[in-house]
């Protein structure tokens, strides 16, 4: 079977309608709160200044990240969330997200300059989208990650 091409949306908070909020706050959950059982407060307050990327399969979100112009997460612009549905993770879509969520920053912010806070099991996926570790591994809300640094 062929891989489906997801179709993106980049959105503000505010022009998230209702059922996408819901969809990426579900997709959230289910992976960070359920896949990793990793108890953790994801709702910070930072999704209202963030910009949304959605990816979608057919209507059914199964790919999501937001993003950070520099200086409100870190002092350099900033992807995080970066999720992908479980049964979704054959098809690669962690790239074509990325690749989507590094072209917003880009266009969004003026930047190529991208700091990452990344689980370290999945460094070598950032690597080969061009990101370098930076500093020392440190643990977050219980698990191993790394900073990285795209430039």
């Amino acid at each position: 079977m062929s891989k489906e091409a997801l179709f993106f949306k980049v959105k503000t908070y505010q022009e998230l309608s209702k059922d996408e909020l819901y969809a990426l706050l579900q997709l959230r959950a289910e992976v960070f709160v359920v896949e990793q059982d990793c108890v953790y407060q994801d709702l910070d307050g930072k999704d209202q200044k963030a910009l949304h990327v959605l990816g979608f399969k057919g209507d059914a979100l199964v790919a999501y990240t937001r993003i950070f112009s520099p200086g409100v997460y870190f002092k350099e612009a900033s992807i995080g969330r970066v999720v992908v549905q479980e049964k979704e993770r054959s098809h690669k879509y962690g790239n074509d997200l990325m690749k989507r969520s590094i072209q917003a920053v880009e266009e969004h912010f003026n930047t190529t300059i991208i700091k990452i806070s990344a689980q370290t099991y999945l460094k070598k996926f950032y690597n080969n989208l061009g990101f370098e570790e930076v500093g020392e591994g440190y643990l977050e809300d219980g698990i191993p990650h790394i900073g990285m640094i795209k430039e």
